[in-house]
């Protein structure tokens, strides 16, 4: 897929040289087939600490876009999966996405629906979740008004 963005700005974004519009970074996550918010949490990465232990609190974590609403990152360093508390309120479906990674998603409060291209939609309430493959084309959004909160987990292509 491509970032539908110019040969010499990629190459200034490479060197440090231009900073991406948060347009140009959905763009870039898309080709890559992550989020604005994986991008900008992997460039704090490499500064973030790497013990074997971390605790993220309640008002921590990157929070930024993600899909249709804000995700809020619930670890932080190079770790072998991203898990994440999300909250939207979409209820008209926005367009599906894909990555290689797997990805498990539990509704914490509200009713969302979770559509698979090309297969049947599944309807979820408080408590209930999802696992499926990388590679599945997806996309969620509100049954119904009041919007909803998710805990996702999305594996990092590299773990495999």
């Amino acid at each position: 897929m491509s970032a539908d963005l110019s040969h010499p700005f990629l190459s200034q974004l490479e060197r440090g040289r231009a900073r991406p519009s948060m347009t140009s970074l959905e763009k870039i996550a898309r080709a890559l087939g992550s989020s604005q918010l994986e991008l900008m949490a992997a460039a704090e990465d490499d500064a973030a600490d790497q013990s074997d232990i971390v605790v993220v609190h309640a008002d921590q974590g990157t929070r930024g876009p993600y899909g249709d609403g804000e995700g809020r990152l619930l670890v932080h360093g190079r770790r072998r999966f991203h898990p994440m508390e999300f909250r939207g309120s979409n209820q008209v479906p926005g367009e599906f996405y894909e990555h290689e990674g797997d990805e498990f998603l539990h509704v914490v409060s509200g009713v969302v629906i979770v559509d698979f291209e090309g297969r049947e939609s599944s309807v979820l309430s408080a408590g209930d979740s999802v696992y499926f493959a990388g590679g599945i084309r997806h996309r969620w959004h509100a049954a119904e008004p009041g919007g909803y909160r998710l805990f996702v987990v999305k594996e990092k292509p590299e773990s495999r």
